[in-house]
């Protein structure tokens, strides 16, 4: 009977830790589909989300195989590199779900909210949409404002090229002339597409870069764009400080 009992218990962090595998496992199909054009992006989605539910699962059959297997040790180390698996997928899931509530339902973000940059080289040029997405970007990131610099537009573009290039972006246009660059940035995971503009203009005896950066999916990117701006704003700024 105690044997049993042990062996029904040892089963438990077994079947979590399998269940936690698949479930990371499926995140990854999800994406991986996605980018080889098996299924829709949507689809690529509630593939992610049964996984994120298989996890859940994962977690709990792991933990209780912990509690009940406590005395055993191998079912104990099993049980925990179940939790250590489904612990990531969950914690993709509740940054997912933190994001959409606290970050405002857009998706183009842009410096210059009165003068956005444009776009002009994209498969499919859409302009900005208006003084109501305007309105919710300042007030849920009222931070992101153009930067000025001291170098002059054709140092300021070279330096701005760099780093588009150093982030891996596809840069589909770059016109030094006009102080322009416009490329695509993509997710890790599912390689979503985000457009991105950026606009070198002189001002006084320096430059004014203004950036924009849209979700070509979608009609909310949980703050991915305003992210986006914020980093290669302060990687700029810094190289402009050190050139």
């Amino acid at each position: 009977m105690n044997l049993e009992r042990t062996t029904r218990s040892s089963r438990l962090p077994l079947a979590g830790l399998l269940i936690g595998m698949a479930s990371l496992g499926a995140v990854l199909v999800a994406g991986i589909g996605y980018r080889q054009g098996w299924w829709h992006f949507l689809q690529g989605l509630r593939v992610a989300e049964w996984a994120v539910y298989a996890a859940a699962l994962g977690l709990v059959l792991s933990l209780a195989g912990v509690v009940r297997s406590r005395r055993q040790r191998g079912a104990v180390v099993t049980g925990l590199l179940g939790v250590l698996v489904a612990l990531p997928v969950l914690g993709m899931a509740l940054q997912w779900e933190y994001a959409t509530r606290v970050y405002p339902p857009i998706n183009d973000i842009s410096t210059d909210t009165d003068n956005p940059p444009e776009f002009w080289d994209m498969p499919n040029p859409m302009a900005y949409p208006g003084a109501a997405v305007a309105q919710q970007q300042r007030a849920g990131y009222p931070d992101l404002a153009p930067l000025t610099v001291p170098q002059a537009p054709p140092a300021v573009f070279e330096q701005a090229l760099e780093l588009v290039q150093e982030r891996g972006w596809t840069v589909l246009a770059s016109d030094a002339g006009e102080g322009r660059i416009e490329a695509v940035a993509t997710s890790r995971l599912f390689g979503f597409a985000d457009e991105v503009a950026i606009r070198i203009a002189p001002e006084g005896s320096g430059s004014r870069v203004d950036i924009r950066s849209r979700s070509r999916l979608g009609q909310i990117d949980r703050g991915t764009n305003a992210r986006r701006i914020r980093s290669w704003l302060a990687d700029l700024k810094a190289r402009s400080q050190n050139p």
